[in-house]
């Protein structure tokens, strides 16, 4: 076993048990198919089980996700989790863990079957990332975050980039509890906010305006320009948009929804649309490939396509309308079905068509119910279809190619 080192600056007792109660309040909410279930004031002495009632199968998943996220079994200590049942004795065996080592950091996303797919990156990556991003964000005083810290996203800006902002634990705060519309009155100049489309959206719905020189950062999901018009028409000094995705991490960001996205200074375009090059911080070079199709507009600039793998994205989280579509046709009553995003006119979430075989979905209304149930049972928040149109056979265009539809 490798001799004790100081644990990375992170693992701090606040961010530590940040970081782990946002994992586990995040695999809780999957497991039980529960949205509602938020950190919020969670501190190092609430009990897993007597306060939060993980059941032993629970415990046994989530310490072993937290485990894998930290790279625990390289120090021999991810067993005492299960004999440890506090927010408080987990962050104390990360940090002890962290200790031993602390080389890379395992993030979790849906891959195209709906799975967790893991993405392993080095800490010296993601701090190369976190000192570019600095570089963007002069003069912050504090950070406002609205993302949770275990995926990528909230662990860049809210665990390594405060540090090269010169700034403490103290002076990250979390406003996931606050509702969005009541953010800008919450800002102070010189704050950083990290948020998201949604919150993007209904923060700027609200008409109240932000401190001066505010800054405000987006990822996870495309921000709709009229979204970002409408945030500087409330006094943001700015909202960033980072793209990048839980596989390569950041990739490009841009200043305005008006500008390209501009390559991060240790990246290179390399082959194809979608091929990247990376200089690692030990002078290596290695590819990478984007999630979507890139449309280069020069060397270090960019304008971001299409997908290619299929995912779409609600709530800024991956969905892959595939995958909601075989657990439909998987209901007995169900004889073929079609999945969209709904038309901005319509809504942000996933729509369905669905087919009914002989003797089903006479009653619209009863089947729509039995369906909304059925996925309710087997998919995450963002997978649900939130309107259900059905038929006789699946829209198609003049051309017998599939066809939208519009909800009735």
């Amino acid at each position: 076993m490798p001799l004790p080192h100081p644990a990375p600056w992170w693992t701090q007792r606040p961010a530590l048990l940040r970081y782990i109660a946002d994992l586990v309040a995040g695999e809780l909410a999957t497991l039980r198919h529960d949205p509602s279930i938020e950190p919020g004031a969670w501190t190092g002495s609430l009990s897993l089980q007597q306060d939060l009632g993980l059941d032993s199968l629970e415990l046994l998943h989530v310490a072993g996700v937290l485990a894998t996220a930290l790279g625990m079994q390289h120090s021999g200590v991810e067993d005492y989790l299960l004999a440890r049942r506090s927010l408080g004795e987990w962050a104390d065996l990360a940090a002890t863990a962290l200790a031993h080592w602390d080389q890379e950091i395992v993030f979790s996303t849906s891959g195209s079957s709906g799975q967790p797919k893991r993405c392993v990156h080095e800490l010296a990556c993601l701090e190369q990332e976190a000192a570019a991003l600095a570089s963007l964000f002069p003069r912050r005083r504090r950070l406002l975050v609205a993302v949770p810290s275990h995926h990528i996203y909230g662990f860049l800006f809210s665990h390594l980039l405060p540090r090269h902002l010169g700034l403490g634990p103290d002076d990250v705060l979390s406003v996931r509890a606050r509702l969005p519309g009541q953010l800008a009155r919450h800002t102070q100049p010189g704050d950083l906010v990290i948020g998201h489309p949604l919150l993007w959206e209904a923060a700027s719905a609200a008409c109240a305006p932000f401190a001066p020189d505010v800054f405000g950062v987006s990822s996870t999901a495309p921000c709709p320009a009229a979204v970002a018009e409408a945030t500087e028409a409330a006094g943001l000094a700015a909202l960033f948009q980072v793209y990048g995705s839980s596989e390569t991490g950041g990739l490009g960001w841009r200043r305005t929804a008006r500008e390209d996205y501009r390559l991060f200074p240790y990246l290179a375009r390399g082959a194809g649309q979608r091929g990247l090059l990376r200089a690692l911080p030990g002078g290596a070079t290695i590819s990478l490939q984007a999630q979507d199709a890139l449309d280069w507009r020069g060397a270090r600039s960019f304008a971001v396509g299409a997908r290619c793998d299929g995912a779409l994205q609600v709530g800024g989280v991956n969905v892959f309308p595939e995958r909601v579509r075989e657990v439909l046709c998987a209901h007995p009553g169900v004889a073929d079905a079609a999945v969209r995003l709904m038309r901005p006119d319509e809504g942000l979430r996933l729509k369905a068509f669905i087919v009914p075989h002989a003797g089903h979905g006479e009653a619209r209304e009863d089947f729509a119910r039995e369906l909304r149930a059925w996925v309710d049972a087997r998919l995450a928040v963002a997978e649900r279809p939130k309107a259900f149109t059905f038929g006789s056979a699946l829209p198609r265009s003049a051309m017998g190619k599939a066809a939208d539809w519009s909800i009735a």
